[in-house]
């Protein structure tokens, strides 16, 4: 059983059926996720008979850190992590004046299959425990120093493929008992799997939904994201306003801008179309080239123009800084590499 995967009452039931009393298990719970301790034997108030036990039966989880690369441009860390399986993960440290962003992975690898994507090119190996999507924070904030103050979950994978552990992360995350992170400050980002976005939408959570639209017909969107042939964008975007009748909160759509596809004045006025009297933000964000891929990235003339014409026509549209574009920063560029070294 892994420890760190579990709620607060599942602790309270495994130290009762433990013969331990019902507070032990609040005391272990802080000592994993508030003060996200690297082993039993930190938890100086816990017996330690206990922690013997816990030790045996429980061991705590822990990443291996294989590699970090730091941008000499603006200071963002990559990090590769190493599983008990012997499977790597990457996330990534991006600091701004607002607070430590962690980008992270939900799979190993990904079957989503988007053309410019890097994560997808070796298909999936596996989902992510819930605690090994915690762990990426907390072993980051052990090496930096720093509290995380938001999360996303646009690293390798699909959270909506991986749906019932990305939300007991959330929940186990964001716990007053724990690391008490504010739901708000939560993104997670999907290329559409409708079905996952009207559960979420039903899960009383204040996270941000953010969609992977890339393109504003369906004839587009398909020569970039095949699971454009399951789902019309008109059903993508009917479950995206389901979720904010839910929840009210405003729904973000990526919107990945390659050179000569989708970056024109044309594609910017389907764009408009399609998104008009929705409360929305447009994230344009410059691809990030990787060497499988043929893609390159749009003039800055260009995006400057397609962000201008959004702006004009009334939607809230900008343009998402790069972070980390020299040192593999694009998702699963760090992990192919290194597994490719193997």
């Amino acid at each position: 059983m892994d420890i760190k995967s579990m709620s607060l009452k599942e602790l309270e039931e495994m130290l009762k059926n433990m013969g331990e009393k019902a507070f032990r298990a609040k005391q272990l719970y802080q000592w994993i996720h508030e003060k996200q301790a690297a082993s039993y034997e930190e938890m100086s108030n816990i017996s330690l008979d206990l922690r013997k036990k816990l030790e045996i039966e429980f061991p705590l989880l822990r990443l291996k850190k294989i590699q970090v690369k730091e941008s000499a441009i603006d200071g963002t860390r990559k990090y590769l992590f190493g599983l008990p399986d012997g499977n790597v993960v990457e996330s990534v440290w991006m600091k701004y004046h607002h607070g430590n962003s962690v980008c992270i992975s939900t799979q190993v690898g990904c079957r989503m299959g988007c053309r410019f994507c890097a994560s997808t090119l070796d298909g999936l190996e596996r989902n992510l425990l819930p605690s090994e999507m915690l762990e990426q924070i907390y072993a980051i904030a052990r090496d930096t120093g720093e509290r995380v103050a938001n999360i996303v979950l646009m690293g390798t994978g699909e959270p909506m493929d991986n749906y019932d552990n990305v939300v007991k992360f959330v929940r186990l995350i964001t716990s007053f008992e724990g690391y008490k992170l504010s739901q708000r400050n939560i993104t997670i980002s999907t290329c559409g799997i409708v079905e996952g976005i009207r559960r979420l939408a039903k899960e009383e959570l204040a996270v941000t939904l953010a969609l992977s639209l890339h393109a504003a017909t369906d004839e587009k969107r398909k020569q970039l994201m095949p699971v454009a042939y399951k789902y019309t964008l008109k059903e993508v975007l009917d479950a995206c306003e389901y979720y904010f009748q839910q929840t009210k909160r405003r729904v973000s759509f990526e919107y990945s801008l390659v050179a000569g596809v989708n970056d024109n004045l044309e594609d910017a006025r389907e764009l408009w179309q399609l998104v008009k009297g929705k409360n929305c933000h447009i994230n344009l964000i410059p691809v990030n080239p990787i060497k499988e891929r043929d893609f390159k990235q749009s003039e800055k003339k260009q995006i400057q123009q397609f962000k201008d014409f959004l702006n004009q026509k009334g939607v809230t549209a900008t343009v998402r800084r790069e972070m980390g574009r020299d040192i593999d920063g694009a998702c699963g560029q760090l992990r192919r590499s290194h597994m490719n070294k193997q």
